[in-house]
């Protein structure tokens, strides 16, 4: 009798897979180009400094600032954001979010002052605040938390996509348009990289399902199979009935300050990856760019093999641990290797491997036992405290280097970041979060 009830396990479970298979390749390379187009909008700005530093006379610590004021419009309205979002339904707000930010992109090319470029840069996190953290929560309506950690690797792959063609391509904008109808290099740039979000954001319109009863490229059937994964794996969440309860739970506390060490890197990366190539001697924005590109090859592959090695193996703790160590290490080489290019080079690869996979597989930790209502504001309260540190990261950075005239302090402080952000994990209950 036991073999047609192992035949009958493995053929539900073959079946389970084909459908998810199915959802993962409806939903999630749109979502990726998404965030591709939104991760450039928000880090372009990283390679405009080449140019508009100098052509409007910004110091290194304004340009850190204004480029972190990025995140306290994202955390002001973030929370709000995504409640609209599970109000209104993910496919209109999301498409709102991206017709927003990609208007006030495209202004960035009037900027001719420091007051200016802080208030758009405001502006921009206002706009965008909810994108990110709407998706993670659009993510657990689709799949449960066994298979979440690929998709959002799967999804988190487009910082190092946005790195890979979007830093060749803003040198290759800056310097082929260059003069063109009297505009700088910078503003050609900020122009055309605004135009697929606008175009995008309408597509979401069309694209994009509220939820999985109204999709209707699943069958009957096939609702079912998700709905049911979805059902068993809320079983073990906490669930919150009221919105402010997520505010009381101290695991979502820890969550915070893990995410904020992450983020320290993330963002030192994405706004300052260009200077600190620039700075190794490299000469010509295209060269940089595509210098730029490497580290996010590099996160590219690791990211996507522990997301996959996290859900095959179920643990979460260490595959996190590891990943931020790696960051620490490299940047710390970072810090010692800045005269030469080549060996800067692998260091920042090396720390983009770890800082990067860190982002995606952190969110198998707070997805795992957050539900209910308050899910929406506790996953928008984690993104938007974490992302405080893509405040706090670009203008230490550049408060340090226009202080000691090196990016070497700056590296220690991010290595020292991703070392507590480990430690922290490891106080995490792997009985709830290894699932």
């Amino acid at each position: 009798m036991s073999m047609p009830i192992t035949t009958s396990a493995s053929a539900d479970v073959a079946r389970e897979n084909a459908v998810f298979r199915k959802v993962v390749r409806r939903i999630v390379p749109f979502l990726v180009l998404c965030y591709v187009v939104s991760y450039l909008d928000r880090v372009n700005v990283g390679f405009a400094k080449l140019q508009m530093a100098d052509d409007l006379g910004f110091s290194e610590a304004a340009y850190g600032l204004g480029a972190g004021l990025f995140f306290i419009g994202y955390f002001l309205f973030e929370v709000p954001s995504n409640l609209m979002l599970q109000r209104v339904g993910a496919r209109t707000w999301i498409a709102r979010i991206m017709i927003s930010w990609g208007l006030v992109s495209g202004a960035f090319m009037f900027v001719h002052n420091e007051a200016m470029f802080y208030v758009l840069r405001f502006l921009l996190g206002a706009a965008e605040a909810g994108f990110y953290p709407g998706v993670i929560l659009y993510c657990t309506y689709w799949f449960p938390s066994h298979r979440r950690a690929r998709v959002i690797a799967l999804f988190m792959s487009a910082i190092p996509v946005a790195g890979i063609f979007g830093n060749p391509l803003s040198g290759w904008i800056m310097d082929r348009f260059q003069g063109v109808n009297g505009w700088e290099g910078w503003q050609w740039m900020f122009l055309l990289e605004a135009i697929p979000a606008l175009l995008i954001g309408v597509a979401t319109l069309f694209y994009l399902d509220n939820s999985v009863r109204a999709a209707k490229w699943l069958t009957d059937e096939e609702k079912v199979v998700v709905e049911r994964a979805i059902a068993e794996d809320a079983a073990h969440q906490t669930v919150h009935g009221r919105v402010w309860d997520a505010f009381r739970e101290p695991k979502v506390w820890l969550m915070c300050l893990i995410y904020f060490c992450f983020v320290m890197g993330q963002y030192a990366l994405t706004f300052w990856m260009p200077t600190f190539i620039e700075s190794t001697g490299i000469e010509g924005n295209l060269a940089i760019g595509l210098l730029s590109a490497v580290p996010f090859l590099a996160a590219l592959v690791t990211m996507n093999l522990l997301g996959r090695s996290a859900d095959k193996r179920r643990e979460r703790r260490w595959h996190l641990v590891v990943p931020s160590l790696m960051g620490a290490v490299g940047f710390s080489l970072a810090a010692g290797w800045a005269g030469s290019t080549a060996l800067s080079l692998a260091a920042l690869s090396i720390a983009a491997a770890g800082v990067l996979t860190c982002a995606p597989l952190f969110w198998s930790l707070p997805t795992a036992f957050l539900g209910g209502t308050a899910a929406a504001v506790g996953l928008a309260a984690i993104n938007s405290v974490g992302n405080l540190a893509g405040f706090v990261s670009p203008y230490m950075i550049g408060a340090l280097k226009d202080a000691t005239g090196s990016t070497s302090l700056p590296m220690y402080v991010l290595a020292l970041s991703l070392v507590v952000g480990a430690a922290a994990v490891l106080t995490t209950d792997k009985h709830v979060v290894n699932r």
